[in-house]
């Protein structure tokens, strides 16, 4: 397990690093809209470079698909994927709830996720080996604790997470309450931490995905994709950058 150990210590360590300069960052920056129309900051960009750089030097030899830089999918056997600050208008507008999410792809499948949200100080992280044949550590966990999805029906006691673009899911007599923390990678590790029984998200990218899809299987939860086209395994030579996964 020692390549698995130095995965962990990689993400934790640079997640940390990062966090710390972002925590000072946070709420004094100004975000430019791009052409999907989400924000970007000075911050995220140098967070994506310090990500990049940190992977770079422990595993050279793995591929990397990044928001802010890399979109393009190969054929590499490892790639790890990274938001490196998702939540960016919540960053930006001094709001506590913003993370850095960094996932591990084996042949386009999501073996490995890591997400730190400074703020709140909550980290979670988990390994799936779904049908790979890998063999690597189980659970999913949240500031070391392990972590599962809730196995209550729902009620008006219970939250659903939604994105204010899947709002037309939301109707009169919905059994659950509505949430939306404007993260989507917060939306999903919520159910992975029964704390909320579902989510949807209408337009997440790659990079919303990758690290918690593993996470969330992790903690004995399911996905359903809103395409007919699968999520994962990632698509050799697929250009990520402009593709909505919905989830």
């Amino acid at each position: 397990m020692e390549f698995w150990n130095r995965v962990l210590d990689l993400a934790a360590t640079t997640a940390q690093t990062v966090g710390v300069q972002l925590l000072q960052d946070f709420g004094r920056v100004q975000g430019l809209e791009k052409d999907d129309g989400s924000l970007v900051t000075q911050s995220d960009r140098w967070a994506d470079n310090e990500i990049r750089s940190s992977i770079a030097k422990v595993f050279p030899d793995h591929a990397i698909l990044s928001e802010e830089n890399e979109h393009e999918f190969t054929a590499a056997t490892w790639t790890w994927v990274i938001d490196p600050l998702d939540g960016t208008t919540n960053f930006t507008r001094g709001i506590p709830l913003w993370g850095i999410s960094i996932g591990l792809l084996y042949n386009g499948e999501p073996v490995f996720g890591y997400v730190y949200f400074p703020p709140v100080n909550q980290t979670f992280y988990g390994y799936w080996a779904g049908n790979t044949g890998l063999e690597l550590p189980t659970g999913a966990y949240l500031n070391g604790n392990p972590i599962q999805i809730s196995q209550d029906l729902p009620s008006q006691n219970h939250f659903f997470s939604l994105c204010a673009r899947s709002l037309q899911i939301w109707k009169p007599g919905f059994p659950c309450k509505i949430r939306m923390l404007g993260v989507a990678t917060y939306n999903f590790l919520a159910v992975a931490a029964g704390s909320s029984l579902g989510g949807v998200e209408a337009t997440p990218k790659i990079w919303d995905l990758a690290a918690v899809w593993a996470i969330i299987h992790a903690a004995g939860g399911s996905w359903y994709s809103l395409r007919a086209e699968p999520t994962f395994p990632a698509v050799v030579g697929r250009n990520y950058g402009n593709m909505q996964c919905r989830a």
